[in-house]
C-alpha cells in the first residue's frame, strides 16, 4: 500500500491534498499505475483543444493591439494666418451712459489733442472741497510759489495769483467766471488737506510724579497731508494734469498748545513741499508745451529759373 493510501488516509488533511495532487497528475499523464499505462477518454483531444484555444486567445490579443494606434503626445500648431480680433472702441457698459456728455461729445473729447496754447496767461487758484474758490485767507505761500515757477519757465506770458473775493459762482462755473476776469484761458487750482492725530507715548510713564504731567513729552503729534496741483483749461472745461506731493511728519510735544504745534508743522511741511510740486507742475507743463502742433513753415516764392545759355 502506497503512502496515503491506507485506510486512514483521510485522516491527514496534508496527505488528502498530497494524494488528490497526485492522482491529477496521473489522470493528465496517462499513468494510473503498474506497467501498463492508461489514456484518459479525449487526453489527447483535451490537450490539443487547451494548447489551440490558448494559441487562439494570443493570437486575438496580438490582433487588438495590432489594431490599436500608438499613444503621443501631439499639439495643434498655433494659428497664425487668422487676423487678431479688432480692438474695443465703444462703451458697453449701459449705464455708464447716464451723465453731463453725450457718447458724441465724449469721443470728440478723447479724440482731440491735448497740448499748452502758446504765449498764454495763468491764473492760480486756491479751491476747497468740489473745487470750489476757497475763500479763507490765503495765508500760505505755496500758490506764489507755483506761479512764479510756471512764470520763470517761459511756457506763459503772465502768471498771477487770482483772488476768490469777486462774486462768483460756486463750483466750475465761479471758477471759469474768475478766470474770465482775469483773461486767462488756464488756471492751475491748488488744493491742500491735511489729517491729524495724537496719542500718548512711552513718556507718559512718569505722569505719577505730578511734575511729569506738565513737562515731559507724552504726546505724540502726528499729521499727514496731501497737496495737490491741477491744471485747468477753461475753453474746454478739460483738466490736464493733477500732480500730488504727500507729506507727513511726527513730532512729542507735552500737553501745552498743542494746536499750535500742530499749524506750525504743517506749515514746515508746506514749506518744503511748494518747491517739489513746483517742479512736479513745470515739468508736466512742459510735456504738454512739447506736444503742441508746430506751426507749418511759410511758402516760398518760387525763384526765377537761371536763363539758358
Amino acid at each position: 500500500m502506497r503512502r496515503g493510501e491506507g485506510p486512514h488516509a483521510d485522516d491527514n488533511p496534508d496527505l488528502r491534498a498530497d494524494s488528490a495532487a497526485r492522482g491529477a497528475s496521473r489522470v493528465w499523464t496517462g499513468d494510473l499505475g503498474g506497467a501498463a499505462r492508461a489514456e484518459p477518454h479525449g487526453g489527447n483531444q483535451i490537450r490539443a483543444a487547451i494548447v489551440l484555444a490558448f494559441a487562439s486567445a494570443l493570437g486575438g490579443a496580438a490582433g487588438c493591439a495590432s489594431t490599436q494606434p500608438a499613444l503621443q503626445a501631439t499639439l495643434k500648431p498655433l494659428d497664425l494666418g487668422s487676423p487678431p480680433a479688432p480692438p474695443l472702441r465703444e462703451n458697453l457698459f449701459r449705464r455708464d451712459h447716464a451723465g453731463s456728455i453725450s457718447e458724441e461729445d465724449l469721443r470728440r473729447v478723447l479724440a482731440a489733442p491735448v497740448f499748452l496754447e502758446d504765449k498764454a496767461r495763468l491764473g492760480v487758484v486756491p479751491v476747497a472741497t468740489g473745487y470750489e474758490p476757497e475763500t479763507d485767507l490765503p495765508l500760505q505761500g505755496v500758490p506764489a510759489v507755483l506761479g512764479r515757477a510756471l512764470e520763470d519757465s517761459g511756457l506763459f506770458e503772465v502768471t498771477t495769483e487770482v483772488s476768490t473775493d469777486f462774486p462768483a459762482d460756486r463750483g466750475v462755473s465761479g471758477l471759469r467766471e474768475l478766470a474770465a476776469r482775469y483773461r486767462s484761458p488756464y488756471l492751475l487750482l491748488y488744493r491742500e488737506r491735511f489729517v491729524d492725530r495724537a496719542y500718548t507715548n512711552g513718556w507718559a510713564w512718569l505722569y505719577p510724579t505730578v511734575v511729569g504731567i506738565f513737562f515731559v513729552p507724552a504726546q505724540t503729534l502726528e499729521t499727514a497731508g496731501v497737496v495737490e496741483a491741477t491744471l485747468f483749461d477753461v475753453r474746454t472745461g478739460t483738466l490736464l494734469f493733477t500732480v500730488y506731493e504727500r507729506v507727513h511728519k511726527l513730532a512729542d510735544a507735552n500737553l501745552w498748545h498743542n494746536d499750535n504745534k500742530v499749524r506750525g508743522m504743517k506749515s514746515a511741511l508746506l514749506e518744503q513741499a511748494a518747491r517739489k510740486l513746483a517742479d512736479q507742475v513745470v515739468d508736466k507743463a512742459r510735456r504738454l508745451a512739447a506736444a503742441r502742433p508746430r506751426a507749418s513753415p511759410p511758402a516760398q516764392a518760387n525763384a526765377p529759373l537761371p536763363p539758358v545759355s
